[in-house]
């Protein structure tokens, strides 16, 4: 049975409809960069997934060519997770999502290297005639977070990030955005084939011990 990410690290992609703290540790992805409403098919978010997948895709079907990544083992692609901010905003305002900030992202094992996520862009271009230069090789440390389990759509969001700031601030916690530390989705179901009302995403904030 091929590797399963979601699986093997329930810590990390399966947490429970409560929210609990999590030590996150570092991790390399797949990443393109982007600005604008997710839900416009027009605006780059749509275009992004396009570029992470066709490398994606690359790196998982590797082994049937002539690139060998040493360590390689058969997995089932990670699923798709994204950084989202607004400039001079803490947080997330679910009005503005015409401002949005994105960094969208799909998670490397590990024995992929930066060799070989090289040879990906390069064996994309060339097979599938786009150009992968928006896609970059990510390496993030988020550290202490607080994650919960959100169902349903992702307009009804807020309610689970006011449980999860509720439950940080009454745990000797509080928040730690800045710069480089955002409000982090998973994606855990294909809205394209879910019902609104049973999607799963795995809402993640940064956080830090109160004092």
């Amino acid at each position: 049975m091929p590797f399963d990410y979601k699986k093997e690290y329930k810590e990390f992609y399966m947490p429970p409809k409560k929210p609990t703290i999590v030590e996150v540790p570092a991790m390399n992805y797949i990443a393109v960069r982007g600005q604008g409403d997710p839900n416009d098919e027009k605006e780059e978010y749509a275009q992004a997934l396009g570029l992470l997948y066709g490398i994606a895709f690359t790196i998982k079907m590797s082994y049937k060519g002539d690139h060998k990544i040493q360590g390689y083992f058969e997995y089932v692609v990670p699923p798709l997770e994204g950084f989202w901010w607004q400039e001079n905003t803490k947080g997330m305002d679910y009005t503005r999502k015409q401002d949005l900030y994105f960094i969208s992202m799909i998670r490397l094992p590990d024995f992929v290297t930066k060799e070989d996520f090289d040879w990906a862009i390069q064996e994309a271009t060339k097979k599938k005639k786009m150009d992968f230069s928006k896609v970059d090789f990510l390496n993030v440390n988020e550290g202490l977070c607080v994650q919960c389990m959100h169902i349903g759509s992702y307009d009804d969001e807020p309610d689970t990030v006011s449980a999860m700031h509720q439950f940080v601030k009454e745990n000797g916690y509080t928040l730690d955005f800045n710069d480089h530390r955002w409000h982090h989705e998973i994606y855990l179901s294909d809205p394209r084939r879910c019902d609104v009302q049973k999607l799963k995403t795995v809402i993640r904030h940064p956080i830090r011990i109160r004092g």
